[in-house]
């Protein structure tokens, strides 16, 4: 469906260099490993000193306890932070938080979040945003077979193990005008399957409003809740 990479710093070097130079009101962090990420990128290309005295300057909000200790370790301490580790919960905690006139430097993994970066810019902010890391899509023709084969039934269930791969394949299904018909195959055909809270909550932000997913997001569990589901459904 999808890989992940990680950015080289010389990739990341603008968005770096773009935040250093104008700063930022707000820095907002949404995953341990992409922080860790941009840091040893600004260190790589001797801007270290300079990221982190902006960061240092502005407020803090972050999502996921992995990113708050990732943040720990540069010495900063996140003013705002989310309550369930998605970015609906990121949201939630920032609602009450005017971004009007405000720059906003936002970390995010390997893909853009529309709901995240729209809503702040609703709310007023200037947007910058990072991705350490980016998705490619090694086999396109096996994303647009499963578009088809969700939507005429051949498929009874996926499962969604990250993020990205729900976005690709709701990405093709837009290129083709399919995307409300996947939704609608989720929700009345074909089971989707979340292995975490972050997961499902993307599955939801396109339409799908059933999903079978583990209270323990592991992979393990996610089987077992699948099976259950099948034995009382």
């Amino acid at each position: 469906m999808q890989e992940t990479i990680k950015c080289t710093p010389e990739e990341m070097k603008a968005a770096i260099e773009s935040v250093t130079q104008k700063g930022t009101d707000w820095s907002i962090f949404t995953t341990g490993i992409g922080t860790n990420t941009l840091f040893e990128a600004a260190e790589s290309l001797g801007l270290l000193d300079e990221l982190t005295q902006v960061i240092g300057a502005s407020r803090i909000a972050s999502r996921g306890y992995k990113t708050v200790q990732a943040l720990k370790k540069y010495g900063f301490t996140s003013e705002i932070v989310d309550g369930d580790g998605t970015n609906a919960g990121l949201l939630h905690a920032l609602q009450d938080v005017s971004f009007s006139d405000h720059n906003v430097f936002l970390q995010l993994h390997g893909e853009p979040v529309p709901a995240l970066e729209n809503t702040l810019a609703e709310k007023g902010a200037d947007v910058s945003r990072v991705l350490p890391y980016k998705t490619t899509v090694p086999n396109p023709a096996i994303v647009t077979q499963l578009v088809d084969e969700v939507i005429t039934g051949e498929i009874e269930a996926v499962l969604f193990t990250a993020t990205p791969q729900v976005r690709v394949l709701f990405q093709e299904a837009e290129k083709r005008h399919l995307s409300t018909d996947l939704a609608k195959a989720f929700n009345e055909i074909a089971v989707a399957g979340s292995v975490g809270k972050v997961t499902t909550g993307t599955l939801n932000e396109y339409g799908i409003t059933r999903v079978v997913a583990p209270e323990r997001e592991r992979m393990g569990a996610l089987i077992v809740a699948i099976d259950e589901y099948y034995k009382t459904n």
